[in-house]
């Protein structure tokens, strides 16, 4: 089987190899001729049989994979999310509902859908002025709100807000920006903060049937500007009362939003009213390293997506209520909180060294600038922690905290 991957960047590099250690064969597909430099680190053009640019029409690029006969079509990152599904409508291979299209990656839209199919979404509303949407947020008795892109991904331009000024100083901050994909935000999204826990789902459907392979509770932190900053994330056992909970709610928001045959990244917040959905990517969720997952539960949302693709029938006998994981797991942003020169990799070395590391992955060079924290793309990058119980991963995790608070990564 040949399978097209649109934008095979962040955890769509991890797919790529899982699907010709299953004996597939993969094309590459572009959706942009100028993607961030952020994203290419690591591709690979040489992992690919064929790579094909990105063209204006997607009729083209549709009559390109007919021809070389291309059976599935999915996306890699969020990017390629709009034109995988054009593609795979038009070559008639499985995908998603295309009338639905524009909810999958519009913020604004996805909540009007998610709505109109009963879910709880947090109030709000698009704006093209910053002024109006201070007026709005000043006008609709909230006391905080979050400001964001209605089109990017991670924690791009993400403010939290409480007074009317801030709103307005966040909307025209995203108003005057591009978003993570190079791309002119020409509205900008203000919502009610929700309060509560919150937790992404990874799931993995076929046929408009929805296996979750993964569920992660958020840790996150406020910086000094107010926006949201990562810090760490641990599973949740999808047989557990709390994923049954978040399991059901999100198959609830996958059919809303028309995910028929695709990987899903869901966040989803549980307040005192209940779940409520902060958004859904029709994608594979980033930031995390499959392989490490599938060592200690045996499964990760990559691999379900790649059998998934390679036999539609392994996603029947599937069963995610039964999926545990061995050790104690605990995913760690790193965090930078003095903006220089990355003056050498030893700090690798001292991570590695942690007694409950497990994995890492990062992008620092030395010689490289890198800035202060502040968004998830900024991160230097993520660390897993794993052991026998959660004190261990905890002195640990406290270790590497202090080391980041005395300047681990950078000279000024």
């Amino acid at each position: 089987m040949k399978v097209a991957i649109v934008d095979a960047h962040s955890t769509g590099r991890a797919l790529v190899r899982a699907l010709r250690d299953r004996g597939l064969s993969c094309v590459h597909v572009a959706s942009s001729p100028d993607m961030p430099e952020y994203f290419l680190r690591g591709f690979d053009p040489g992992e690919f049989e064929e790579n094909l640019p990105a063209e204006a029409d997607p009729g083209a690029t549709a009559a390109t994979l007919a021809r070389i006969g291309v059976e599935r079509v999915v996306a890699g990152t969020e990017s390629g999310v709009l034109l995988a599904d054009r593609l795979a409508a038009r070559l008639g291979l499985p995908g998603n509902r295309p009338e639905t299209s524009a909810a999958r990656r519009d913020k604004v839209r996805m909540m009007q859908v998610a709505a109109a199919a009963g879910l709880r979404v947090p109030r709000g509303r698009s704006f093209t002025d910053a002024d109006e949407a201070a007026r709005w947020f000043a006008a609709g008795g909230l006391t905080h709100a979050v400001v964001k892109p209605p089109s990017s991904a991670g924690s791009d331009n993400v403010h939290f807000c409480a007074t009317a000024p801030e709103v307005a100083r966040a909307a025209s901050a995203v108003l005057t920006a591009d978003n993570l994909y190079g791309q002119a935000n020409q509205r900008v999204l203000v919502q009610e903060r929700l309060h509560g826990v919150e937790y992404y789902i990874n799931s993995v459907s076929c046929g408009g049937r929805h296996r979750v392979a993964e569920i992660w509770r958020y840790t996150k932190g406020v910086g000094a500007g107010g926006n949201p900053v990562y810090d760490f994330e641990v599973p949740i056992e999808a047989g557990s009362p709390e994923g049954r909970a978040l399991s059901g709610f999100t198959r609830r928001v996958l059919d809303a939003l028309g995910v028929r045959s695709s990987a899903a990244h869901t966040e989803v917040m549980i307040t005192a009213a209940g779940p409520a959905l902060i958004e859904s990517g029709a994608r594979l969720g980033g930031a995390t390293l499959p392989s490490v997952v599938e060592k200690y539960s045996g499964v990760s949302q990559t691999s379900l997506l790649a059998d998934t693709i390679a036999d539609p029938r392994c996603l029947d006998h599937f069963d995610d209520e039964s999926v545990s994981w061995s050790r104690t797991v605990r995913n760690v942003a790193l965090v930078n909180h003095y903006p220089g020169t990355v003056r050498s990799l030893d700090w690798a070395a001292r991570l590695e060294a942690l007694p409950s590391f497990a994995a890492m992955a990062h992008a620092a060079s030395t010689g490289a600038r890198l800035e202060r924290t502040t968004t998830l793309m900024d991160s230097p990058g993520f660390v897993y922690l794993a052991a026998e119980n959660a004190g261990e991963i905890d002195n640990d995790y406290a270790e590497l905290r202090r080391w980041e608070r005395e300047g681990l990564y950078t000279s000024p």
